[in-house]
């Protein structure tokens, strides 16, 4: 089983910029796409990015889209998440996660139910 670490996750102000990680605690991601959700107190977990691990190909929330970035490095086996211009309502828990499945188009991969493997979580917290 696959376990994911995030870490990166914290404080920052309105307009600022904050930068998550996710690896793999050993071993390879073993997943085909990546991606992270977020879950705000009392909200559904919702998707806000993902990439493909083999193409780099990417599918953002249209929340994100234009302030975040996701990319991943095949050679430090890590995916990253460069968050700008945030936002009050980008304050969540945020969760990298997963999945094995490789033929879906990248915007199929906003549903959670596609995931295999799920990290614990690291919060990210935006005030005014």
């Amino acid at each position: 089983q696959v376990q994911l670490v995030e870490s990166g996750g914290g404080l920052a102000q309105t307009g600022g910029s904050l930068r998550l990680s996710c690896a793999p605690s050993r071993g390879t991601f073993s997943s085909n796409f990546v991606a992270w959700f977020r879950q705000a107190p009392g909200k559904e977990r919702e998707f806000v990015a993902g990439i493909r691990w083999s193409n780099g190909e990417t599918h953002y929330a249209y929340p994100v889209k234009g302030r975040f970035a996701i990319s991943r490095d095949k050679s430090k086996n890590t995916m990253s998440l460069l968050m700008n211009t945030l936002e009050l309502e980008d304050t969540a828990l945020y969760y990298c996660a997963g999945a094995v499945t490789e033929y879906y188009p990248v915007t199929m991969y906003s549903q959670r139910r596609l995931y295999n493997y799920w990290g614990q979580g690291t919060q990210v917290t935006v005030s005014s």
